[in-house]
């Protein structure tokens, strides 16, 4: 029998008497390959430091059985003792901790973390900063690993490689899903399939009782019509007619029971609400927005470097209107300097003169002016509420978070309203500098939604495989400083 590494039993946190987890018991055993998804704020991350001894719940206990390593996102790497293979591997480069870049961190603290074993790896969205390579390399290291892993990534082609159980988290509660995402979104489409056609049972069963209920109220009013009415013709001993009207209001009376009864039955119906449907939001654009230049960005001979480095070489392309391209390469390879040398119109490029360029970048976002949500994206957008509403819906902005003060937004938060502002704004051409970091798994998701229904140009940068294969028109490759197309 396998050994179980970690137990949870009984367990709750709360914060300000918001239960954030609840969880009646969990374990994992020796190989296990967890992958942990849900929504921004869902507690992904908490549950992994519940996990890790990093916060202790109010109520129940956290079982360590296994020496483990925990992997964050967030903190610095350490000195300590790498791997001498590894430091083969990864090429780190001969320079101070300091100058180390996003990517370049993050190499080292999963070499670092690999350097030694470890029965039990917990790990917190570790390719957030890795490049095609790097992130490779984690999958590589982890395929063979011997121990329980419990991982949280956006990364859906991460997770389908390495994991074969989903928990899943939602309202405090993880529900478990065997297999890997793919196998979890199939999962969740039967379980809305179920949803439907149980819904749609529970519709036509109230319809049919209310239906029933309404004919029995009309032969009761029908009943107290017969007997409101006078007889013409008094032929009958004024006995017969009292037992006549006597019998037409007990047979009313319990008509009219009837038909309450069939209303109590339709009301105790166990209701099952409609699964939601997630469909692509259309963004039309205006007239005057409207570009006519088949290429509206061109380089004819586009030479790129950053202080004495080359980036690119006698490089020519030309990016076809209202379609979405991708640029992908290393880490280092110039892709986010070209994004930037576009969106200044450098030298080397022609781009439409019409062009409305909306750019996003990887940025900590903070706002100046205190305003809602909703009239941030009101005053900067020419479509109506409605719309609005549907895209901060989908990008997980609802009931009470439309009324948050945008200066008060997280780190995430802020991500979302400016890719929101993006697309509903006043723009004909998009540029996105890896727009699917710090975005949970569904709004990257809703992502690609918006992207499939924009009707402009868009030049991405991004390291998501599984998004750039959904999303891409054309996929060009930035690598010894020459952009090719890639067939």
């Amino acid at each position: 029998m396998e050994k179980i590494c970690f137990e949870l039993e009984n367990i709750a946190l709360t914060y300000f008497d918001q239960t954030i987890i609840e969880i009646e018991r969990l374990a994992i055993h020796q190989f296990d390959r967890i992958g942990i998804v849900g929504k921004n704020g869902a507690g992904k991350s908490t549950l992994l430091k519940l996990l890790a001894g990093m916060i202790q719940p109010t109520r129940g206990k956290v079982h360590h059985h296994a020496d483990f390593a925990y992997f964050d996102q967030l903190s610095a790497p350490e000195k300590s003792a790498i791997d001498y293979e590894l430091i083969g591997k990864l090429a780190f480069p001969e320079t101070s901790l300091d100058n180390f870049s996003g990517g370049e961190q993050t190499r080292l603290k999963l070499a670092q973390i690999f350097s030694d074993y470890h029965e039990g790896l917990l790990l917190d969205e570790p390719t957030t900063h890795l490049d095609a390579d790097g992130t490779q390399f984690l999958i590589d290291e982890l395929t063979y690993y011997y121990g329980a892993l419990v991982l949280v990534s956006h990364d859906r082609y991460v997770l389908d490689q390495l994991v074969n159980k989903i928990w899943e988290v939602e309202d405090g509660r993880v529900k478990e899903y065997a297999g890997n995402y793919l196998n979890y979104t199939a999962q969740k489409e039967l379980e809305r399939d179920q949803q439907a056609e149980e819904h749609e049972k529970y519709q036509k069963e109230k319809s049919r009782l209310m239906k029933a209920a309404r004919e029995k109220m009309k032969k009761a009013e029908k009943i107290t019509e017969a007997s409101g009415q006078k007889s013409k013709k008094e032929t009958k001993a004024k006995a017969n007619r009292m037992f006549e009207t006597k019998s037409k209001g007990t047979s009313q009376k319990s008509v009219e029971r009837a038909a309450k009864a069939l209303e109590k039955r339709a009301e105790q119906l166990d209701e099952v609400e409609a699964p939601k449907e997630e469909k692509i939001i259309r963004f039309h654009q205006s007239k005057a927005l409207e570009l006519h230049n088949r290429f509206p960005i061109m380089a004819d001979r586009l030479n790129l470097q950053v202080g004495e480095k080359a980036l690119l070489e006698e490089a020519s392309f030309q990016f076809p209107l209202g379609k979405t391209i991708a640029i992908t390469g290393k880490n280092g390879s110039g892709k986010t300097t070209l994004l930037r040398h576009i969106m200044n119109q450098g030298e080397g490029l022609t781009i439409s003169p019409k062009a409305v360029i909306g750019v996003y970048e990887q940025l900590d976002y903070k706002f100046t002016k205190d305003e809602t949500v909703l009239d941030y994206m009101k005053d900067r957008s020419d479509h109506a509420e409605s719309k609005i509403r549907s895209v901060l819906h989908a990008m997980s902005f609802t009931g009470n978070d439309l009324k948050k003060n945008i200066r008060e937004l997280s780190g995430g938060e802020a991500t979302r309203l400016v890719l929101c502002q993006l697309f509903l704004g006043r723009y004909n051409l998009l540029i996105l500098d890896e727009p699917t970091n710090f975005l949970d798994v569904f709004c990257i998701e809703a992502l690609e939604r918006f992207l499939k229904g924009y009707e402009g140009t868009v030049l991405l940068v991004s390291h998501d495989r599984t998004f750039i294969e959904h999303v891409a028109d054309c996929e060009y490759r930035l690598e010894n400083k020459k952009l090719s197309l890639k067939s």
